[in-house]
């Protein structure tokens, strides 16, 4: 049953996809003042990123947990790669970039391979943590230091260790009594997040708008967080049937994974602001680089993964009503 409903969501999204492209030629061929070129190119090159990435989310589901991981390995990896390309290190941080970049993903997804909680949880930012400011010390250059390693660090957090937390979705099952499908689940979580930035961006272009933080996104308005998130609760609760909760609490981790999108997609532009920068690469056509398309996947990872798990298996009163509220 599980595998059933993943199929079925897979089959979902495409179809989806494929009345989105249909709708995407169709404008285009028209010649129709009152479209914004300028939005419907934004919304063709978005549309071409999803196939992208649910097309290697999807075969890297039906082939299994490992190359699931692997997959979310290598786009930490490149992630990283972006994140540090824009932060300028010194010959000092060699050495501990090579521990960054090498050895302390691999641990982080190893871990979440063979499903311990108790290090992938804290392997980085504990030891990880106090290992880099060490290392770089060890080097003797003092230059800027504590700004060096808080940027390495912020790197290794956000494009390592939130995001190994979506691969770890396909381990809860194991540790619980509850039956559904893992790879639904994070098919549900990725499907999600897209929507939300695909949706607050569409509620964004109401003609009354309030930015936000207009210094760091211009483009990022109440109307559409409010109007995004809204719509995005309302879709997860008609896919409640995709996760272990029902159309009640499908709808309440909607709305938490739609609110730490959101939150992601705005930290992570005041980073591009700081450095001055559009996107933080050029691999993906019209979305930048792949840290451009997976911010708000690793804030919203993290959050996701810790309120499923606490939910289905903490033991006291409250997650107890929570179980009664969602059927868990």
């Amino acid at each position: 049953m599980g595998d059933v409903r993943a199929m079925s969501l897979i089959a979902g999204v495409l179809v989806l996809l494929g009345a989105a492209t249909a709708v995407v030629q169709i404008l285009r061929r028209r010649e129709d003042p009152s479209l914004n070129p300028a939005i419907l190119e934004t919304f063709r090159l978005r549309v071409h990123s999803w196939w992208l990435l649910f097309a290697i989310l999807a075969a890297a589901c039906l082939l299994g947990k490992t190359v699931t991981i692997i997959l979310f390995g290598g786009l930490a990896f490149w992630a990283l790669r972006e994140f540090i390309t824009l932060t300028p290190t010194r010959p000092g941080d060699h050495n501990a970039l090579f521990w960054v970049f090498f050895i302390f993903p691999l641990f982080q997804f190893v871990f979440v391979w063979i499903n311990r909680y108790e290090l992938f949880s804290i392997a980085i930012p504990v030891y990880a943590f106090l290992f880099i400011p060490a290392r770089i010390a060890m080097a003797g250059d003092h230059k800027r230091f504590l700004e060096r390693t808080a940027k390495i660090q912020a790197g290794l957090l956000i494009c390592v260790y939130c995001l190994s937390y979506a691969p770890a979705l396909l381990s809860l099952r194991a540790e619980s009594t509850t039956a559904f499908s893992s790879a639904g689940l994070l098919l549900f979580f990725v499907l999600m997040v897209q929507l939300s930035d695909a949706l607050q961006y569409a509620w964004a272009q109401m003609p009354s708008r309030h930015v936000i933080v207009p210094a760091i996104s211009p483009g990022r308005t109440w109307e559409g967080l409010l109007g995004g998130t809204a719509s995005v609760t309302l879709i997860g609760a008609a896919l409640w049937w995709a996760t272990p909760f029902n159309f009640l609490g499908a709808a309440m981790m909607s709305a938490v994974i739609s609110l730490m999108a959101f939150a992601g997609g705005l930290t992570m532009s005041a980073i591009k602001r700081d450095r001055g920068v559009k996107d933080y690469g050029t691999l993906v056509e019209g979305h930048g680089g792949v840290l451009d398309r997976i911010d708000s996947l690793c804030f919203a990872a993290p959050v996701f993964y810790h309120f499923t798990r606490w939910i289905l298996l903490s033991n006291n009163d409250f997650c107890e009503w929570l179980r009664v509220a969602t059927s868990i």
